[in-house]
């Protein structure tokens, strides 16, 4: 049984959020929004993708990163404090696709206005299991990757090695159509919360290749001196492969 009020898990470390020494403490034992780091209040899912950013791209603070629906917290304040060329989109039914409220541009990742190869980087935490078409997505992340550029992104594997599941989707007519009972995640900008459209498994990989074309690789960081343990914390990333120089595709001299 546990105490109230105690902590079900505590412990000294190095946040990759902060860049500092921090204390991990989760007072509740669904880790994956409940183990939070004391300076920053990030979480494990935020601290093992920029883990993984610093890993993969270790001078991002040069790059064009984009992130889709961003939050108040974590990885995403330190992307846009400490990259100069990071820039935020969000999607606000109410305005045209690339115009601005607040400094966020309007953009649906289904149909994005960015031109092609316009980024080294995407982000996206906790979102393709709210995108209605996310073959499309795939497609248009890849499009306006630039070559060599990676989508690194988290999502909850909730069906593991099952296949995934669609929760919902657009008829022909536009309207949403729930396949399953409708569950809810919340939303910093929307009351209602989000819908989710897909419980994915690990066959993400492949529904991303089917979609566009590059290949994914799934990354699990458990190790509790960066304050990453919690479920479903896989961080995922699509690689655009790099432009391959003439003389090296073997063309004729």
């Amino acid at each position: 049984m546990t105490v109230a009020g105690a902590a079900v898990l505590k412990n000294e470390g190095f946040c990759p959020i902060c860049a500092r020494s921090s204390t991990f403490v989760a007072k509740g034992e669904w880790l994956r929004d409940q183990y939070l780091c004391v300076r920053c209040g990030s979480v494990p899912r935020e601290r093992a993708l920029m883990s993984t950013v610093e890993t993969q791209f270790p001078h991002w603070r040069e790059l064009a990163i984009h992130e889709s629906s961003p939050v108040r917290r974590g990885a995403s304040l330190k992307l846009a404090r400490e990259c100069a060329r990071y820039q935020s989109s969000r999607y606000f039914a109410e305005l045209p696709l690339g115009a601005h409220r607040g400094g966020v541009r309007c953009e649906n990742l289904e149909a994005l206005t960015f031109a092609d190869a316009s980024f080294d980087v995407h982000i996206t935490q906790d979102v393709m299991e709210h995108v209605l078409d996310p073959a499309s997505a795939f497609r248009e992340i890849a499009r306006t990757l630039r070559p060599g550029g990676a989508h690194i992104f988290t999502t909850p594997l909730v069906n593991r090695s099952a296949p995934s599941r669609v929760r919902a989707r657009r008829d022909e007519s536009g309207r949403i159509v729930n396949l399953e009972e409708p569950i809810y995640h919340g939303n910093p900008i929307d009351k209602r919360g989000s819908l989710v459209t897909v419980d994915w498994g690990f066959d993400i990989c492949q529904r991303i290749f089917e979609a566009c074309g590059l290949l994914t690789q799934t990354i699990h960081i458990d190790d509790l001196s960066r304050g990453i343990r919690a479920e479903y914390n896989e961080v995922l990333v699509t690689i655009k492969p790099a432009a391959t120089p003439a003389g090296d595709r073997g063309d004729p001299a």
